[in-house]
């Protein structure tokens, strides 16, 4: 399964992002072979707005099955779910960590966002 997690730096050590739209980079994980990439999400990090929805098409394109965050709003949350991407909210420490939990079920699927647009 591949998914994506919102990353601060482009490797597995890094720490999770808790901001889904306005995130570095996405950490894009194969969990069935361990392989990664990372993929950015400069444009993002100022835009003044859309920048949710802007994040949600990039991983989108990546052909993820999943996202995991720290946070997501509701314009990206309905994207991604108009997707078929399943959201993961509350993630935190390091990418390679996360990833290990969400192998494990330990992470619980969002049924809606958690923040609303627009936050820091």
């Amino acid at each position: 399964m591949k998914i994506a997690i919102s990353a601060r730096e482009q490797t597995l050590k890094s720490l999770v992002d808790l901001r889904f739209g306005r995130c570095n980079c996405f950490i894009v994980v194969d969990t069935a072979t361990g392989d990664y990439r990372a993929v950015s999400n400069n444009q993002n990090l100022n835009a003044a707005q859309g920048a949710g929805i802007q994040s949600a098409e990039i991983v989108s394109r990546q052909g993820v099955e999943a996202v995991i965050t720290g946070h997501c709003g509701p314009k990206a949350f309905r994207t991604l779910s108009a997707a078929g991407i399943k959201v993961f909210t509350g993630a935190e420490g390091t990418v390679a960590d996360t990833v290990e939990k969400f192998k494990k079920g330990m992470l619980t699927e969002a049924e809606e966002a958690d923040v609303e647009g627009h936050w820091i």
